[in-house]
C-alpha cells in the first residue's frame, strides 16, 4: 500500500472542520496530564457541555461520581498507554447530571519516536440500543424459564414445519433433547399415517386459511423416541408478523387419563356386581316370601290329587288333570325364582385383603362423585394420617362408600350450602371410622328409626335397597353402620371397618 506523503495530510485547520462536523458521537482529545485539549460538536450536543465549559478540564468530568471515587478515569488511561487502543461499554454523565450508555474507544497518541503525545476517544450514545438488547435477552430468559417450567410439553414451529424450540416437559414427553429436535420437521414426533399428511396439512392451511387443527384442538397420536405411541391432546395457536407465521403446540399427555377411564369402567362394572351381591342377604326373605306361594300351592293341589286318586268321582278325572296342570305351573314359577336367584350370585364370595383406605377412598369418590363440581358441590376430604389400611373387601367397600356419595350429592340437591366431607378417625376397638357429611335437608325423624331396613326411601324413585346393602356389606366385615344430625345442617353417615395395623401387631 502507497504511504500518505505529508502533502495529502490535512492542515489541522482542516481536520478540526472535520472533527467539529461530526455530530452524531462526541470526539475529543485530550492532554498525557488528563485534560480535555479539543471538544467537538458532537460532544457538546451529547453531553451537554459547550467547547468553552469542557477544554482545559479532567477528562473524568464525564464519569458518574460513584467511578470517580473509584479511580477508574485514571486506571482507563494506564489501560491506553499500556495497550494503545482500549475499547469498551460503560455509562457516562451529562452535564445536566443524567446518564447514558456509550460505546467508548479510548487511543494513545504517540509520534514517531514513541513518545505519549496524548490521547483520543469517541464517545457513541448506545443507551437505546442497550435498552433493546437487554429487553431482548430478559425477553429469551423468559421464554426459556417458560419452556423449563411449563407443565404441558410445549413446541414452537414455523411455517414450514421445522421445530423452533421445544420445552423440557416435551423432553421428557418425548424423550428428545431441544438441540437434537431443534431445525427439523415436526413429523418427526409423529407415527404413520400421520408423518406423511403432516407437511401437505401446514401447506394447506398456508394457502387456503382452512383450520383442522390451529385454535381447535383434537386428540392424536404421538410417537416417543423409542418408537411407542401414544394419545395426546394438542392445542394449536399461531402468530403472525413481518410477513412469518410461527405455530405453538401445546401437548397433554392422555395415557395416564385413558388407563385410569379404563379402571374407572372395570371398577364400575365390579360395583355393579356387588351390588347384587351385597343385596342378596337383604333379598333373601323377599324371596323366601315369593317361594312360600308357589310351595305352598303345590301342597294343596297335590294333596287334593291324592284324595281324589282315594275316592274318585264321576269329575275325577277332568280334576285331576287340572291339578296337576295348576302343580306344574307353580313349580315352574318356583323354578324361575330360583334360578334368578342364582344368577343373581353367579360369582360367589369375594376374600378380604388388606387394602390403603386412602386410595378406596380415592377410587370411589372418582366414580360417585362425577359432575358434582358442576352442580356447585365442594368436596372436602379429612383424612387421618395415621389411618392406613383396613382389612376389607375392596370392591364391597367401595359399593359402600359409592352408594353414601351418591345419597351425599342428591341430598345436596338446591342447597345454598353444597358442602360434602369424607373423613376418617381412629374407632375403638381397633376399628377405624369413616363419615360422609352432607349440608343438605337432613333425614325426616319419621324415617329416621327405620333407615337401613329395606324398601324404606325417602326418594320418589327410590327402592329403599341401597342403605340396607350398605349395612348388610359393613355388618358383614365385623364393623357397624349409623347416620346422626350434621351441626352445621345435613346428615352424617358413620360406619367402622377393622383396622389392619392392629392385625398386623396381632401378628
Amino acid at each position: 500500500m502507497d504511504r500518505v506523503t505529508d502533502d495529502a495530510l490535512p492542515e489541522p485547520d482542516e481536520l478540526a472542520l472535520l472533527l467539529d462536523s461530526v455530530n452524531d458521537h462526541a470526539t475529543y482529545l485530550v492532554g498525557p496530564e488528563g485534560r480535555i485539549k479539543s471538544w467537538n460538536r458532537g460532544a457538546e450536543m451529547l453531553t451537554g457541555w459547550t467547547a468553552e465549559a469542557a477544554i482545559g478540564q479532567s477528562f473524568d468530568l464525564l464519569y458518574p461520581a460513584d467511578q470517580r471515587s473509584r479511580g477508574i478515569p485514571a486506571a482507563d488511561l494506564d489501560a491506553a498507554r499500556e495497550r494503545t487502543r482500549v475499547r469498551s461499554e460503560g455509562w457516562r454523565a451529562r452535564h445536566d447530571g443524567s446518564e447514558f450508555y456509550a460505546d467508548i474507544t479510548l487511543i494513545a497518541l504517540r509520534d514517531a519516536s514513541g513518545a505519549l503525545r496524548g490521547f483520543g476517544q469517541t464517545l457513541y450514545d448506545i443507551t437505546g440500543r442497550k435498552a433493546a438488547e437487554t429487553a431482548l435477552a430478559r425477553n429469551e430468559l423468559h421464554l426459556r424459564s417458560i419452556l423449563a417450567t411449563v407443565p404441558d410439553a410445549m413446541i414452537v414451529i414455523d411455517e414450514r414445519a421445522t421445530i423452533l424450540s421445544f420445552s423440557a416437559a416435551a423432553e421428557r414427553l418425548f424423550g428428545w433433547t431441544e438441540a437434537e429436535v431443534v431445525g427439523r420437521n415436526v413429523d418427526m414426533l409423529m407415527p404413520s399415517p400421520d408423518r406423511e399428511r403432516h407437511d401437505q396439512y401446514v401447506r394447506h392451511y398456508v394457502e387456503t386459511g382452512e383450520r383442522r387443527i390451529i385454535g381447535i384442538g383434537r386428540i392424536v397420536s404421538g410417537q416417543r423416541r423409542d418408537g411407542t405411541v401414544f394419545p395426546m391432546e394438542l392445542s394449536v395457536g399461531e402468530a403472525a408478523g413481518e410477513g412469518h407465521r410461527i405455530f405453538t403446540g401445546f401437548i397433554r399427555d392422555l395415557t395416564e387419563q385413558q388407563r385410569a377411564e379404563l379402571r374407572l369402567k372395570e371398577l364400575q362394572s365390579e360395583l355393579i356386581h356387588v351390588s347384587r351381591l351385597s343385596a342378596m342377604g337383604t333379598m333373601a326373605s323377599t324371596l323366601a316370601h315369593e317361594l312360600n306361594q308357589p310351595l305352598a300351592a303345590i301342597t294343596y293341589f297335590m294333596q287334593g290329587a291324592r284324595d281324589l286318586l282315594a275316592d274318585p268321582g264321576p269329575d275325577a278325572h277332568d280334576l285331576l288333570a287340572q291339578a296337576l296342570d295348576e302343580t306344574a305351573s307353580e313349580a315352574l314359577r318356583a323354578g324361575n325364582i330360583v334360578r334368578r336367584l342364582r344368577e343373581f350370585v353367579a360369582r360367589g364370595e369375594v376374600e378380604k385383603r388388606i387394602e390403603d383406605l386412602n386410595g378406596l377412598i380415592d377410587e370411589a369418590s372418582r366414580l360417585a362423585l362425577i359432575g358434582s363440581r358442576e352442580r356447585g358441590i365442594r368436596t372436602l376430604f379429612d383424612l387421618d394420617a395415621g389411618v392406613k389400611h383396613v382389612l376389607v373387601d375392596r370392591v364391597q367397600i367401595q359399593q359402600v362408600l359409592v352408594n353414601l356419595l351418591r345419597n351425599a350429592v342428591e341430598a345436596l340437591a338446591d342447597c345454598t350450602v353444597c358442602d360434602l366431607t369424607i373423613g376418617t378417625a381412629p374407632a375403638p376397638g381397633g376399628m377405624v371410622r369413616i363419615s360422609i357429611a352432607d349440608t343438605g335437608a337432613g333425614i325426616p325423624e319419621s324415617i329416621a328409626p327405620q333407615l337401613f331396613e329395606a324398601f324404606v326411601t325417602t326418594k320418589e324413585s327410590g327402592m329403599g335397597l341401597g342403605l340396607s346393602i350398605c349395612r348388610t356389606i359393613v355388618e358383614a366385615h365385623g364393623g357397624r353402620i349409623w347416620a346422626e344430625p350434621n351441626p352445621g345442617g345435613g346428615t352424617i353417615f358413620n360406619f367402622t371397618l377393622m383396622s389392619a395395623e392392629v392385625e398386623a401387631d396381632d401378628d
